[in-house]
């Protein structure tokens, strides 16, 4: 009877993946200040305006400013779920154009700190969701702790921002180096951020290839380059992002461009591996109904 149920549940999930499921895209740099969040906000905005159901999950347990970057106010956030006060249902908040923010707390430093079962434990906590989305979008810290890590692997697509600096370059590739190495993660797309020309985005995307090409068994490809734009940095003073703020200026266009390549990106049809944690639970709950009325 066991070995039957796990059967039933195994071919059930492939029959579910099989019809529809969520794309889950980690947005991460290694290195703080390459501009990710603004990365991930201006993706889900522009995803959300082309009609996706798009949620962001503040993955920055310590230093959390996804609500803060699109003055929103909450009043629960994640350290509420770990602490088993409410579930994570509880704590979802509508940003721009209906895109759903899971928030995170800020200057908390046992949210930092979790132990690795924490980890997984806010990672399955997606399992208490029953909001129906195309696209999560998980904004990481900075670094590579154990958290970044456990998101990174439990995306289908780990984005990865860089700047042209050396220690963005560095911290990029540190992560590539672990993930690849570590965690068998082998795809990973790069975009290049506040460059001043096309040019200079190729250029950096080079830099960072040449190390990962002789030393890691990694598959990078450029799928952006972002302008340095000031006008990114007058809709952060409004709390708001590029894209609603000035949609014609050219940070806007290069992140509504990424955002709608990303709509284009294959979600993996057999879960397995790292993609495991999220891919059993984020798929379409309507699709499940849709099986079991067929069976």
């Amino acid at each position: 009877m066991i070995e039957n149920s796990m059967y039933d549940q195994a071919s059930g999930l492939r029959r579910m993946t099989q019809l529809t499921s969520t794309k889950v895209i980690t947005v991460t740099g290694g290195k703080g200040g390459v501009g990710k969040t603004n990365v991930a906000l201006n993706m889900a905005i522009a995803m959300a305006r082309e009609g996706k159901r798009v949620m962001v999950l503040d993955a920055d347990l310590g230093l959390a400013n996804v609500d803060v970057m699109l003055g929103l106010r909450v009043g629960r956030n994640l350290s509420h779920v770990l602490a088993g006060m409410c579930d994570l249902k509880d704590i979802v908040v509508e940003g721009p154009h209906g895109v759903k923010i899971i928030p995170a707390s800020s200057g908390t430093q046992g949210m930092a700190e979790l132990t690795s079962a924490q980890h997984m434990g806010l990672i399955r906590a997606f399992s208490n969701l029953e909001d129906d989305i195309d696209v999560l979008l998980v904004d990481t810290a900075a670094g590579i702790s154990d958290m970044v890590l456990s998101f990174s692997r439990a995306a289908q697509d780990v984005l990865v921002v860089v700047c042209d600096e050396p220690t963005s370059i560095t911290d990029a590739y540190a992560m590539i180096k672990i993930l690849s190495r570590e965690y068998d993660v082998q795809r990973f797309k790069i975009v290049a951020n506040m460059v001043r020309s096309y040019r200079e985005g190729r250029d950096l995307f080079a830099k960072l290839t040449r190390v990962t090409e002789r030393f890691l068994n990694a598959n990078l490809e450029l799928v952006a380059c972002i302008p340095l734009d000031d006008r990114v940095r007058q809709a952060v003073k409004c709390q708001r992002v590029v894209v609603d703020a000035f949609p014609r200026s050219p940070a806007s266009l290069a992140m509504t461009s990424l955002a709608n390549k990303a709509c284009s990106w294959p979600v993996p049809q057999n879960p397995s591996g790292h993609l495991e944690f999220f891919v059993e639970r984020l798929l379409v709950k309507r699709t499940a109904k849709e099986v079991v009325a067929c069976e």
